[in-house]
């Protein structure tokens, strides 16, 4: 769910030579590559690093790999000591990051008195886009801070979901989603759709009021194909197989799209648990073998190892990879019913490879606010490396439409194309994904593409 405007960090005229450890650390604050910054602000004597960018690379490092005790006193220094440093829209950006991190380990008061304080000072310098994001940051927070979200209890050892997979749209497609099972809100009984590419958890109009979630003041912009506004409401409490979390806050949203065809199927996912849940649980396994969800009430301690996961824009969880042996940020997304799709970059990186060995099709993607169709080619067996692990992916599509360019993203890995990995862990304290193939359809070895002219 994109909720924030791109980070931009410009920095110029820095002092030394080329291949100094601050021109490092600001082209991949640039380009967004949290990965290489995590890596070089960790090999660099940090007083090489200009003081401002040691304190910068600290909050961007742990608002993007869920760190947020790295982050949080980060921010809280860049606040009090740099605050000249920063440009107006860094400044707010800066604000939306800290404010999210805060909110993340429950300090939601403080995250919406921040947000205002900022807004009341530069709100008269501000588009309506900023003022509405800030807007929504001190609605959210302050809404919350009346609740302690996320409380976790296990009834065992390790947290059991049993799950199935659900068809959905036209049968000649063979889209699926994940629903849980023997899952409650409230105490009655709930049709749960779990997807990992939803930053919030999401509830139709209708259902909030059947399972009597309570209406809080909070409100947020979601987005999907479209975006729309949704009110927050809160579950007091969702079991969900052995484990029960109290205090669950959920979008009210409509999930119509306005197209006939595709809203008879929407009924589908009008109950959405998203990432924000999966964060709080530390440590989550899909295992499609035995159709379950596996949550041990222990989590991890945090390791030396390097993250492949990191937040995109909106804070949606994507995750390092190789398709067709170019890399690839992926966004992780089970509620993507197909095998998934990449954009027009891809598609022009490898546009010989893609018309001789897949078919044109013409695809209709349905999702909150409203339907798209594009043209895309479908790649059969196509090379997927993710999580240790290369696999061949039969419907993977290359989408040709200019739009596609606009995500945050490579690749949106769907459903079906994660249910082909076996069982996938999503380690939130490491912030490190990894893969179990479990008879994987076996990946192209030779494949051979083509040199670039």
């Amino acid at each position: 769910m994109r909720k924030f405007l791109p980070l931009i960090i410009m920095i110029s005229s820095l002092a030394g030579s080329a291949q100094s450890y601050d021109e490092r650390i600001a082209a991949a604050m640039n380009t967004s590559n949290w990965f290489a910054l995590d890596s070089i602000y960790d090999a660099a004597p940090k007083d090489s690093i200009m003081p401002f960018l040691e304190v910068f690379s600290r909050c961007l490092i742990g608002n993007r790999l869920n760190r947020p005790d790295v982050s949080v006193p980060a921010f809280d220094e860049l606040f009090k000591e740099h605050s000249a440093s920063l440009d107006l829209g860094n400044l707010l950006s800066s604000t939306i990051m800290y404010a999210t991190d805060l909110g993340r380990i429950g300090y939601n008061k403080e995250a919406a008195e921040l947000s205002k304080a900022i807004l009341d000072a530069t709100r008269q310098h501000l588009d309506s886009t900023w003022t509405e994001s800030l807007e929504q940051s001190v609605s959210k927070y302050s809404a919350l801070s009346a609740y302690k979200p996320y409380g976790v209890t296990f009834a065992e050892s390790v947290g059991r979901v049993p799950f199935k997979i659900v068809p959905v749209g036209e049968d000649k497609r063979g889209s699926v989603l994940m629903h849980l099972e023997n899952s409650t809100i409230n105490g009655s009984d709930a049709d749960i759709t779990f997807d990992t590419g939803a930053g919030v958890n999401m509830i139709s109009d209708s259902l909030a009021r059947k399972f009597n979630l309570i209406p809080i003041e909070g409100y947020v912009t979601v987005a999907g194909v479209g975006t729309r506004k949704g009110h927050y409401a809160m579950a007091k409490e969702i079991k969900i197989g052995n484990m029960t979390v109290t205090d669950v806050p959920f979008v009210m949203t409509d999930f119509k799209t306005g197209n006939a065809k595709v809203d008879q199927f929407t009924h589908h996912f009008s109950i959405i648990l998203g990432s924000e849940l999966m964060l709080q649980l530390k440590d989550v396994t899909l295992d499609f073998v035995n159709n379950e969800i596996t949550v041990p009430s222990v989590a991890p301690e945090k390791s030396k190892v390097a993250p492949n996961m990191c937040f995109g824009d909106g804070m949606n969880l994507n995750c390092a990879g190789r398709v067709l042996d170019n890399p690839i940020l992926m966004n992780i997304d089970t509620g993507d019913a197909s095998y998934g799709s990449l954009g027009v970059s891809f598609f022009n990186a490898n546009k010989e490879y893609i018309l001789a060995n897949a078919e044109a099709d013409t695809v209709r993607r349905g999702g909150l606010g409203g339907v798209v169709e594009s043209l895309c080619y479908r790649v059969n067996n196509m090379p997927v490396s993710l999580g240790g692990h290369t696999i061949g992916i039969p419907g993977l599509e290359v989408d040709t439409s200019q739009s596609s360019a606009a995500m945050s993203f490579d690749c949106n890995l769907g459903l079906k194309a994660l249910m082909q990995f076996g069982k996938v862990r999503f380690n939130l304290v490491d912030f490190l994904l990894t893969t179990y193939p479990q008879n994987p359809q076996e990946a192209p070895r030779n494949f051979k593409k083509p040199k670039s002219r």
